[in-house]
């Protein structure tokens, strides 16, 4: 009998080889869906706690009108934007605390703590009496909120983008950390355009009385919707599941992450937070502060000028999964240095123009060019920064330097830009500001090794 037409058992060894590749690419599509909604729940929670951080920014010429009344607009709007700044102090505490409770608790657990404290700054805004009805509490209201908001942002930062950067692998953490800089200007979209809304749709008055404090009131009602969405994550920090620890099969957390950061990674720590100066400075002037300016200095209506927000951050959102991705392959420091350089030859040009002719179309021109080599210079300096750190201690260690970078450079930056312009008299004077940032943040590059394409754990 011919048995060379009948169908042959596959041997065992074949067989597993199948089965394993089935399963692989089986397994593929559901992983990559997966993580597509790991980046959605991490970058929409995100979204919200920035948003409730910098909407402020976008009112802060009313907010400096009815709780700062010194004489003067440029100095009411000082004053206001100096509140801004002030929630910046509290990032490093934040970074610091809430950073090693993420590489002890989890990553899951300090974003939902976060959230929570976002909320109550929110709150506390939004229903603060102004100084005409009770005085100087009333300004203390407002940074006491802008503190907690500040606290609460510094240990977000850290835990999310963490989290994000170990959901990717060694040639795709770019793309996946870009997405924390898309939550922050997806929550610049949604903030400016309500700012629009509110400015078109109401009457100064009703807009002073009233209206500001909608932008609050959604933030802070937004906070619960944020912690569900997160509660579907899965935890990257070894040993934790649930919130619970468990017994450790690899890498457990460093029980003093703060103590050995500045033991063993001090001059990690330095470079970090040079770098990060021109990235942040450059964010707070092009996203938040270019459309104060338009208001202020070139004389711009509100309901117009927040279109320079809305451009620069519609920009951001657009660029920056494609600025993750090339620094993915082409490495982090090449794109970042082409970039800032790019950026420092492009501010003062940018500030003359809309100078010698402000006009809407005019600003948003140069906004959207502007926020193009933002993009490409934050999101692998960004990147970057937990990359630094083994993951026992990256969140801390993220946060810490985030922050500290952030905290007097980006957070005063609009404070800054606008003393320097009282002090000198030129409308130009923001633009030394961010040259100077972006000079010295470049500083630090040729010592900081290359993490694009190559294991960190």
């Amino acid at each position: 009998m011919d048995y060379s037409a009948t169908p042959q058992p596959a041997r065992p060894d074949a067989l597993g080889r199948q089965n394993a590749s089935a399963a692989a690419q089986g397994a593929a599509p559901a992983e990559r869906m997966h993580h597509a909604k790991a980046i959605a729940a991490i970058t929409l929670g995100n979204g919200l706690e920035f948003f409730d951080f910098t909407i402020y920014s976008f009112f802060a010429t009313v907010i400096g009108k009815l709780y700062f009344p010194v004489e003067g607009q440029l100095a009411q709007l000082m004053l206001a934007v100096g509140t801004f700044g002030v929630g910046f102090i509290m990032r490093p505490v934040g970074g610091v605390v809430l950073g090693a409770y993420a590489d002890r608790a989890g990553r899951k657990a300090a974003m939902s703590l976060t959230l929570w404290l976002m909320t109550l700054g929110s709150a506390l805004i939004a229903f603060a009496p102004t100084y005409a009805a009770i005085g100087l509490a009333a300004p203390l209201l407002v940074i006491l909120a802008r503190l907690v908001q500040g606290f609460a942002l510094g240990g977000e930062i850290g835990a999310s983008t963490s989290l994000l950067l170990e959901y990717g692998s060694d040639k795709t953490r770019g793309f996946y950390g870009s997405w924390q800089f898309v939550s922050q200007g997806l929550n610049t979209v949604c903030g400016s355009l309500l700012g629009v809304a509110l400015a078109a749709w109401l009457s100064t008055d009703a807009l002073e009385s009233w209206g500001w404090r909608v932008p609050f009131v959604i933030g802070m009602a937004m906070g619960p919707i944020g912690i569900y969405i997160r509660r579907h994550l899965d935890e990257t920090l070894p040993g934790i599941e649930d919130g619970t620890l468990e017994t450790p099969t690899a890498e457990v957390p460093a029980p003093q992450p703060v103590r050995k950061l500045f033991r063993d990674y001090s001059r990690v720590i330095t470079m970090g937070v040079l770098t990060t100066i021109g990235g942040t400075a450059a964010n707070y002037i092009v996203l938040f502060y270019l459309s104060t300016y338009a208001i202020r200095i070139l004389h711009l209506p509100m309901s117009s000028a927040l279109w320079a927000a809305w451009a620069a951050a519609v920009v951001t959102v657009i660029c920056s999964p494609f600025a993750g991705a090339l620094s993915d392959r082409v490495g982090r420091k090449r794109v970042l240095c082409v970039s800032r350089v790019l950026l420092i030859a492009a501010v003062y040009p940018a500030f003359m123009i809309i100078n010698a002719a402000p006009t809407v179309p005019v600003l948003l021109s140069v906004v959207a060019g502007l926020a193009v080599l933002v993009a490409f210079t934050a999101v692998p300096n960004i990147v970057m920064l937990p990359e630094m750190f083994p993951r026992a201690i990256r969140a801390t260690g993220m946060s810490i330097v985030y922050c500290l970078g952030v905290s007097i450079f980006g957070g005063f930056a609009q404070f800054f830009a606008t003393w320097l312009i009282q002090i000198s008299g030129n409308h130009l004077a923001p633009a030394w500001y961010l040259i100077g940032c972006g000079l010295v943040s470049l500083l630090p590059l040729p010592w900081m090794r290359e993490t694009a394409g190559r294991a960190i754990d």
